[in-house]
């Protein structure tokens, strides 16, 4: 009876934590992560088949291209959708950086998922109802398709499976947001008009910025803050409303994992090593503090001006 009660109650905070927060949470993978995805793994003899109703996660697309250069769409489609599905009510999507933690804690490396069992594994661990994943393939005419799979996680089911064709990347912003609405048709969720504008909105229009983000995220994940950093400010520069980037440019200071302090421009410090100005706020050699006018006798090649002070 106890162990029943201690099976079910690591269940339950082992969901409860995966659904704790949703979508864009951040996009830094922590050590509280990282700890909860160990003790998920550990404890998965534990868990059972348990799966939250009206959950889903998506994970990262297969690059079958044979084009090393669209590897970034690997995790950058997931982080697109993610996104946008994180605006249904109707439906709880687990946040990224918890997908990585398990990828990362089952050594399945960067090549994530393949196997279609090793996916409905991971579905079980997050205990999402739902699982979104697939492939990045090259068609003819420089075509290329974003084929899915979605699984229902219990049954370990695959219930539907859609696909939209496009050329990359000038068409990767249309593909998407086709590719997301042929996901909420399939899962049956009906959208006020409201929304739909609101999921039309794609995370940015400019290319340079989302490469950039997604270019932040990899290096996140291997845990190359600094260059993260640069990559989110990067994409910022190109797309200055690209509030993702902001995010989670902000989420790396915050957790003290980059410096928020930056190096004054070239032509600043230029003009401070030209002047009398610095930032020190004593001098780099500091003159010694002399007692008596009679200590200073006899040198002439310092100048200074000595006042006594009274006494009392």
């Amino acid at each position: 009876m106890t162990n029943r009660y201690l099976s079910k109650l690591v269940c339950f905070t082992v969901i409860l934590f995966a659904m704790s927060t949703t979508s864009w949470a951040g996009q830094t993978v922590t050590k509280s992560v990282k700890k909860w995805a160990k003790r998920a793994v550990k404890q998965e003899k534990a868990l059972k088949t348990v799966s939250a109703p009206n959950t889903l996660a998506v994970l990262y697309f297969q690059n079958q291209t044979g084009m090393p250069d669209l590897d970034l769409l690997q995790k950058g489609l997931a982080i697109m959708l993610i996104t946008d599905l994180s605006k249904l009510e109707k439906i709880q999507v687990v946040e990224r950086i918890k997908i990585q933690a398990i990828v990362e804690e089952l050594g399945f490396g960067e090549k994530g998922l393949v196997d279609p069992k090793s996916t409905a594994h991971v579905g079980k661990l997050l205990g999402v109802e739902y699982l979104v994943g697939g492939e990045i393939i090259k068609k003819k005419a420089g075509n290329f398709q974003f084929s899915s799979n979605l699984l229902k996680v219990p049954l370990e089911k695959i219930f539907g499976q859609p696909e939209v064709k496009g050329k990359l990347i000038d068409q990767l912003l249309s593909m998407e947001k086709e590719l997301l609405f042929e996901i909420i048709k399939t899962l049956k969720i009906e959208i006020s008009p409201s929304l739909m504008a609101k999921l039309k909105k794609p995370l940015s229009t400019n290319i340079n910025a989302l490469t950039n983000l997604f270019r932040g995220v990899e290096n996140s994940d291997r845990g190359d803050y600094k260059k993260a950093d640069e990559f989110y400010n990067k994409a910022l520069k190109a797309d200055p409303n690209m509030t993702v980037a902001k995010d989670a440019s902000l989420e790396l200071k915050s957790l003290g994992l980059v410096s928020s302090i930056r190096k004054p421009p070239a032509l600043l410090q230029l003009q401070r090593d030209s002047t009398s100005y610095t930032d020190r706020i004593v001098p780099a050699y500091p003159n010694k503090r002399l007692k008596s006018p009679n200590d200073i006798a006899g040198t002439a090649d310092v100048n200074i001006e000595w006042q006594s002070t009274p006494r009392d």
